[in-house]
């Protein structure tokens, strides 16, 4: 891993297709030097020299037959195969879970605009976030299956919204959105003008307010990343094997 501990350098894995928002989401979100892929144009870190990664959203889906979906999912594996923290939000999320060994299926519909879920397990990556908190989520596919040895951390009625497994986190909310986004992302759904209406007028100042309150996992999570570059590895793992126990 990369050295020095007052400012992580991680890999951006950015999926989102040049999404004009994720750049900006992400690097506002995460106090880190980020070094970001596009991953949909084949980039990949030559090596595995940073201090953990965190890979985005997308429009795409983990099981289409694109030809960089399967190098990222595998590229994915590698980084976990060597003990660096990851960190995927959404189709990121999705990746992991594949890359792990879980499955991944269409929901056959949307869940769109702000939501509660609901921790089942407290866990590093949501300290100090309520038990049930609001997210502003977007998707239509969702893990239906988990990796093994993976512990699942929170969840609402459309199902798995977060689960660890080691250093990997994935959460199939979107944590990063801005209200800018949240608008941006709705209005461009292919989905009935009712629906869409709908979530749009759900996207409040009240509704932002309380999302807000889940931006803390990526402080918790580039904290995390912090401990084990610091060669706290002794803390680190006796907290991972407690999950197994």
């Amino acid at each position: 891993m990369a050295m020095g501990i007052d400012r992580p350098r991680l890999a951006l894995l950015n999926a989102s297709h040049n999404d004009e928002h994720t750049r900006r989401n992400f690097r506002r979100e995460l106090d880190a030097t980020l070094v970001e892929y596009d991953v949909t144009a084949n980039e990949r870190p030559a090596e595995f020299d940073f201090d953990g990664i965190v890979i985005t959203g997308s429009r795409s889906s983990v099981y289409w037959d694109r030809d960089w979906i399967q190098p990222l999912i595998d590229y994915t594996a590698a980084v976990d195969d060597r003990n660096i923290p990851i960190l995927g939000v959404c189709y990121g999320h999705q990746v992991l879970a594949a890359a792990l060994g879980g499955h991944v299926e269409s929901m056959d519909e949307y869940e769109l605009g702000y939501r509660e879920v609901t921790q089942t397990q407290s866990d590093t990556l949501f300290e100090d976030i309520p038990e049930t908190f609001t997210v502003f989520t977007s998707h239509s596919d969702r893990v239906t299956e988990l990796p093994p040895e993976t512990i699942k951390l929170a969840e609402n009625d459309y199902g798995i919204h977060a689960f660890r497994r080691g250093h990997a986190w994935g959460v199939q909310f979107h944590p990063e959105y801005d209200r800018k986004t949240a608008r941006s992302i709705t209005t461009n759904k292919d989905l009935p003008t009712a629906q869409i209406d709908a979530v749009l007028d759900e996207i409040t100042t009240e509704n932002y307010t309380a999302a807000c309150k889940v931006k803390q996992l990526f402080e918790n999570f580039t904290a995390y990343v912090r401990t084990v570059q610091s060669g706290c590895r002794s803390e680190t793992n006796t907290e991972t094997e407690a999950y197994y126990q």
